[in-house]
């Protein structure tokens, strides 16, 4: 007889206890490879629970901003080891609870190591200038203070990563948190959590909440003693997290996804450019804010260049991401799956020509997750639905052009810029393409979806509110800067 094993419910973590909602509601983490596989179960928050997290952060800023930056920092590498120790469990819910292979959660898993490391050690760096003062006896010199309590609203794509990355600069320089995590991968953003709790902090300094972005979101960015909100997420809830923070002065900052292109110019080496836009675009199921959506490709080498995607496409195997064999998992829900779906339609009604994949795959045990064929349309066209929108799934648009001048033409022509690439061996086409491309990263014969932790990040237009994330870039955004003056 089987052994039925418990399903574990996971609390909010408020000024260092674990603790039920009030609402005393709970929701399931559904596996997307099985939709029959509980992952666990997440509290069903309200308001007032969000009223007790900012409240213990509010009250554990005054003591942990005084902390030196040094100490806060040790706080971190003790993070990190502790969440390096602890990969392999937090990776192998990671693919259960979002889907992602387990070579590409534990990949994130350890970038999160990586970035608690690096931000303890800006705990180390300089955060300020001595400034001439036209006054020969003054001294005059600029500081950095911390906003105060920082509330933290991250998506579900990337569970590790994006928490940590927003919430270790937050910590080192000062602030404190209040963590609302996807409701999809909640679960995993817990086992963050409790290796973060492991470390020491003192109570308050990390507040996590779950719950929907109506309510805990909401209330995140109405709450008065919220003093700066970092968002990452869609366009379109982004604009309201933005319009809210606005209206009661509080700083923002928002990453919101794009539409990015690769160029695949006619001298470039073919082989490389296939394999970038098959990685860039399909791995993690095309679900990266950064993932190559359309591929344009100049028309002399166009044929040459889709039968070697086409081919390469057709080895990719679909499955469980704890699957050795797997190369590609499922959607990260039902919804979004759906979503994926209803662009496809969107672009055969268009007129585009659908000439690999676009349903879903339910062939034996793939039938209770939410899998979807690797899809790739041509004879688009820039004005389509599916060369505009951001369809966050694997699916690729494919679009011809005379000229590199064209192709630029058409690869600005969206109201996103986050990351773009381009293939090529002209030195000319290169310049052109870093100088012209508007888009916040742009990559040299590399897949669109690279990012680096010690480098700055974020994008242009709507893809961002202007602010950049990660590297020492960060120090921007988390905190401000006051200017002394000393006279004798």
């Amino acid at each position: 007889m089987a052994v039925e094993t418990k399903v574990k419910t996971y609390l909010n973590f408020i000024n260092g206890e674990w603790k039920s909602s009030s609402t005393n509601e709970v929701a399931a983490s559904i596996n997307p490879a099985n939709k029959h596989d509980i992952v666990g179960y997440i509290q069903k928050s309200s308001k007032e629970d969000v009223d007790l997290a900012v409240a213990a952060a509010n009250n554990a800023q005054i003591q942990w901003r005084k902390l030196s930056a040094p100490a806060r920092g040790n706080y971190l590498f003790q993070m990190a080891d502790i969440l390096e120790r602890n990969l392999d469990e937090i990776a192998e819910t990671m693919t259960r609870e979002m889907g992602k292979t387990l070579p590409e959660a534990k990949g994130e898993t350890a970038r999160g190591v990586a970035i608690l490391r690096y931000y303890a050690g800006e705990g180390m760096r300089p955060v300020g200038d001595v400034i001439p003062s036209t006054d020969a006896e003054a001294l005059m010199f600029t500081s950095r203070v911390p906003l105060g309590v920082v509330g933290v609203i991250t998506p579900w794509n990337f569970p590790v990563a994006i928490p940590i990355w927003k919430m270790a600069p937050a910590l080192v320089y000062g602030n404190t948190v209040v963590l609302k995590p996807a409701q999809e991968t909640a679960v995993t953003a817990a086992k963050v959590i409790e290796c973060i709790a492991e470390a020491g902090l003192p109570a308050g300094v990390i507040n996590m909440v779950t719950g929907s972005g109506s309510v805990i979101g909401q209330g995140i960015v109405n709450h008065p003693n919220i003093n700066g909100i970092t968002f990452t997420g869609s366009d379109q809830v982004g604009k309201l997290v933005g319009q809210g923070a606005l209206d009661r002065g509080a700083k923002y900052q928002l990453e919101m996804g794009g539409k990015n292109p690769v160029i695949v110019a006619a001298d470039a080496d073919l082989d490389l450019a296939v394999e970038a836009t098959i990685s860039g675009g399909l791995r993690s199921t095309g679900q990266k804010c950064t993932a190559t959506s359309r591929v344009i490709v100049q028309s002399e080498i166009y044929d040459t260049f889709k039968e070697k995607l086409l081919a390469y496409v057709k080895g990719i195997k679909i499955g469980h991401g704890l699957n050795e064999e797997t190369w590609m998992g499922p959607c990260a829900s039902e919804s979004q799956l759906s979503t994926v779906l209803s662009y496809i339609e969107k672009g055969k009604a268009e007129g585009a020509t659908l000439i690999y994949g676009g349903d879903r795959c339910i062939e034996n045990e793939l039938e209770n997750g939410f899998y979807i064929q690797p899809t790739i349309f041509e004879n688009v066209t820039s004005d389509m639905i599916i060369a505009q929108e951001e369809i966050f799934g694997p699916v690729l648009v494919l679009i011809k052009a005379e000229t590199i001048q064209q192709a630029l033409k058409v690869a600005n022509d969206v109201k996103f810029g986050l990351s773009a690439s381009i293939f090529t061996k002209n030195i000319g086409n290169i310049l052109t393409f870093i100088n012209d491309m508007d888009a916040g990263l742009v990559r040299i014969n590399a897949e669109s979806a690279g990012v680096e932790l010690q480098a700055p990040f974020g994008g242009m237009k709507q893809s961002s509110s202007g602010s950049r994330e990660q590297g020492q870039a960060a120090i921007e955004f988390f905190t401000s800067i006051k200017t002394v003056f000393v006279k004798p």
